[in-house]
């Protein structure tokens, strides 16, 4: 009578090379792949499904040392016990006794690394580290990220929270993020602390409750005739490139970012590749007249790559340049970014344009997640028309 278990010896093992599976018996197998790679595997019924747990390759645990680990996986299941779910349980116990020496700072440290490369400004990694070092890293000490529960996240938020709403709001989100991370990575368990639906939201006021939502003081459409000349007779880079995004409704980082390479003076288009998009999505600009006589005037005094460079060639314009020339204007009481609302409010009140040309003149994303699938043009055509018109109303 054949033997129900031991079945293989050293030397079946060692000379079989055709791939499948070789019963030994007791549930072991010797599995043999098509590239030729020989492990063991312990193969069982749990609740009417199969399930099979590698017990490790041929060249590293022999026969002997997998019947054994094989006689351990039948045990357990006699006590009712899964060996896979077993062994994922003392891994995760292993990783989270390992995580006891993690802190939070390590993981922030880690994360804010990681994805560095994948943030659109440099300034975000900063402005990630100052905030977590200036209200969380006090609070949460040395303490490893698996101890972070709410009542030391809302620790580091109520303080702030209504006088410093945005910054709260903002450090919240961050904090969440990293705890996700440390869990992904298996430093911790359970719920983010740091969650606000659901959560911090029944602890915490509203933010709409506690802080007043402010605009970016912008210069009434009306106002545009008599503010242009003064702009026009200003001399300098910076008057230049501010007429450029007042012109074409465009942000600051995107007129002082522009490189020759994206315009084509010929065609009238200005292309902003996403990795310059707030929306991480190209956008074309339609040129007006005057925007194009602009920046043809750029070339005249062409130094480097930028349309508009800085004090150095290789450096583009600084980003409080435009606004330092309202000031010199005195014209403190508007900003920059404002002109966007400027050029949205004459859109919106005086013109017969749809919604939709008006805001993807602003490089606007849809919320709507249906309409978006579906918006797959930019409507070049009439934005041309669109800021065609809002030029002649600017002269």
């Amino acid at each position: 009578m054949p033997r129900a278990i031991n079945k293989l010896s050293q030397l079946t093992v060692a000379k079989t090379t055709k791939p499948g599976l070789y019963a030994d018996g007791g549930n072991l197998y010797l599995q043999i792949t098509s590239a030729g790679v020989k492990s063991w595997l312990f193969r069982y019924m749990r609740k009417g499904k199969p399930r099979g747990m590698g017990l490790g390759p041929v060249h590293t645990i022999g026969l002997a040392e997998a019947r054994a680990l094989a006689l351990t996986c039948r045990r357990q299941l006699l006590d009712d016990i899964d060996p896979i779910d077993a062994r994922e349980a003392k891994r995760k116990a292993e990783t989270t006794a390992a995580a006891d020496e993690i802190s939070f700072q390590h993981c922030a440290e880690k994360y804010i690394e990681a994805h560095r490369t994948g943030w659109k400004n440099a300034k975000h990694a900063d402005q990630w580290t100052n905030t977590l070092t200036t209200y969380a890293y006090p609070i949460f000490d040395s303490r490893s990220v698996a101890a972070i529960d709410t009542t030391l996240v809302m620790k580091v938020l109520e303080p702030i929270w209504a006088t410093k709403t945005e910054t709260a709001s903002r450090l919240r989100g961050r904090i969440e993020s990293v705890l996700d991370w440390a869990t992904v990575r298996g430093y911790r368990t359970g719920e983010n602390p740091a969650r606000l639906k659901g959560h911090l939201d029944t602890l915490l006021p509203k933010r709409s409750r506690v802080q007043k939502v402010t605009h970016h003081p912008a210069l009434p459409y009306a106002d545009l005739s008599a503010f242009m000349p003064k702009l026009r007779a200003q001399e300098g880079t910076a008057a230049r490139a501010l007429e450029v995004l007042i012109l074409t409704a465009t942000r600051t980082n995107e007129v002082i970012g522009a490189t020759w390479s994206e315009f084509d003076l010929d065609e009238g288009v200005w292309t902003i590749p996403a990795e310059r998009m707030k929306m991480r999505k190209e956008h074309r600009v339609p040129r007006s007249a005057r925007a194009i006589a602009l920046v043809k005037m750029q070339q005249e005094v062409k130094r480097g790559d930028y349309v508009f460079p800085g004090r150095r060639d290789k450096s583009p314009l600084s980003n409080m340049a435009m606004l330092q020339l309202l000031e010199r204007m005195k014209r403190d009481d508007i900003t920059v970014h404002g002109f966007r609302s400027t050029f949205r409010d004459w859109a919106g009140e005086t013109t017969h344009y749809p919604r939709e040309v008006c805001e993807a003149a602003l490089a606007h994303g849809i919320k709507d997640k249906a309409e978006a699938a579906y918006a797959r043009g930019d409507l070049f055509v009439k934005r041309a028309a669109l800021m065609q018109d809002w030029a002649n109303f600017c002269a």
